[in-house]
């Protein structure tokens, strides 16, 4: 019998950086970058990038939830992220950089909000998580050339993780 894979999806800015940590988990059989939320269909990087679609650029997961579960992956969703930002996401600003949790199903949904409250109590942060739980929407992978972009381009990822402000933004708040 074939084993049921489920999916998962995330905005968390820039879905360079929202690649790889999920990438090299065990259980994820693949990380696909691409556009969701938004108004357009098909959209292209460059018509998300003008915050005229609605659409955030997000990551969408499918994975064994035998393996690692989607608790498991919301957990590692909040470790790269800043969940207080509203604008966008370090040095990424504007509407298709906003971070988000698209839940698949009701179960999700409840994991989710019940992860997002446990982080707000942790006094981890100073401000309020503001990273909303929303329900899936149509995903449409983004071109190739974004598609594992840290395994294709890995040093100008790398420039790009630390010259943002992502990587010293976890290091202080998550020690990872």
């Amino acid at each position: 019998m074939a084993k049921e894979l489920k999916k998962a999806t995330f905005a968390g800015g820039c879905f360079w950086c929202m690649v790889k940590p999920f990438d090299q988990e065990p259980g994820i059989i693949s990380v696909v970058s691409g556009y969701t939320g938004g108004t357009v269909p098909n959209p292209t990087y460059k018509q998300v990038c003008s915050d005229t679609t609605g659409h955030y650029e997000a990551v969408q997961i499918t994975f064994d939830p035998e393996i690692f579960s989607y608790k498991q992956l919301v957990e590692l969703f909040w470790q790269q992220i800043d969940p207080t930002d509203e604008g966008g996401q370090f040095y990424d600003r504007g509407s298709s950089y906003r971070t988000a949790i698209f839940a698949h199903d009701d179960e999700q949904r409840k994991i989710a909000e019940q992860s997002k409250l446990e982080l707000q109590l942790s006094g981890r942060f100073q401000k309020p998580i503001v990273t909303p739980v929303l329900p899936a929407e149509e995903f449409y992978p983004a071109e190739e050339y974004h598609q594992d972009y840290y395994k294709k381009e890995p040093e100008h990822y790398n420039r790009y993780r630390i010259g943002s402000g992502r990587q010293a933004f976890i290091d202080n708040h998550w020690g990872n």
